[in-house]
Order: C-alpha cells, then structure tokens, then sequence
C-alpha cells in the first residue's frame, strides 16, 4: 500500500507535513513552513530527490540485519 503525505496547520499558523505508511505509521515529518505553497513543494522536492537517495551511514556499526 503507498504512503500518504498528510498535511497539517499548527497552532502557530505554519504548515507541516508528515510521510505516512499504508498503516498510518509516521516515518518522516516536515518543519514548518509558513506558506501552504511552501509546504506543498518541499513534498514535490522530496518526491523527486527520493526516488534516487542513496544512504549514507556515518555510523561505524553495522544495521543487525540487513543485507548490502
């Protein structure tokens, strides 16, 4: 099931985001943006920058796990 990008207003006015998965989990969340459009186009940004993001891990351990 694709994930949902939920839009919200805060109570000081700016506009968030959060990526959903299907189940409704949150799996990132946006600062805020004091213009809707604002808001709007930082989703288009990383809909376009993650279809081809690579990780970097800084970390010095390994994921338990998982396969490289």
């Amino acid at each position: 099931m694709a994930g949902t990008f939920v839009v919200t207003q805060d109570a000081s006015g700016e506009y968030r985001f959060a990526l959903t998965t299907g189940s409704g989990v949150v799996i990132a969340s946006s600062e805020g943006h004091r213009q809707k459009g604002a808001a709007m186009n930082a989703i288009d940004d990383l809909r376009r920058t993650a279809v081809d993001a690579v990780v970097d891990d800084r970390t010095s351990v390994p994921e338990p796990g998982h396969a490289d």
